[in-house]
């Protein structure tokens, strides 16, 4: 059985107790793709409450809105992600991939360092 390759897991920190990092991304691209964020903490294993405090802490700190959202009711509700939304994922995406490829030999080496796993 062949060991994962070894991931760089990036958190930015843009001010002090401002973050973004693969959480917050990964709700942001869940609630581009389910269009709600109930939907998307679903899909994140996480609470509804948990989904929206985090949704309103971006648009806060960012000061704008990140997510855009839609009261429910008979018609429905729904979230989708502004354009600054959109940059903020493409952005932190585009940021993660120059580190991977930054990092990738420095990574494989640090992987090799690891004892042999016993059987």
């Amino acid at each position: 059985m062949t060991a994962p390759a070894p991931r760089l897991t990036l958190r930015i920190d843009l001010a002090p107790e401002v973050r973004v990092g693969p959480g917050k991304i990964a709700l942001l691209e869940a609630i581009a793709a389910t269009g709600s964020i109930a939907g998307a903490g679903r899909a994140l294993k996480m609470s509804y409450k948990r989904a929206w405090d985090l949704i309103e802490q971006l648009n806060r700190q960012f000061g704008r809105e990140i997510v855009t959202k839609a009261p429910g009711g008979a018609k429905g509700g729904g979230a989708r992600l502004t354009e600054h939304g959109l940059m903020l994922v493409r952005e932190y995406r585009a940021v993660e991939q120059a580190a991977h490829d930054a990092a990738a030999a420095s990574l494989r080496n640090i992987a090799a360092l690891l004892a042999p796993a016993s059987s």
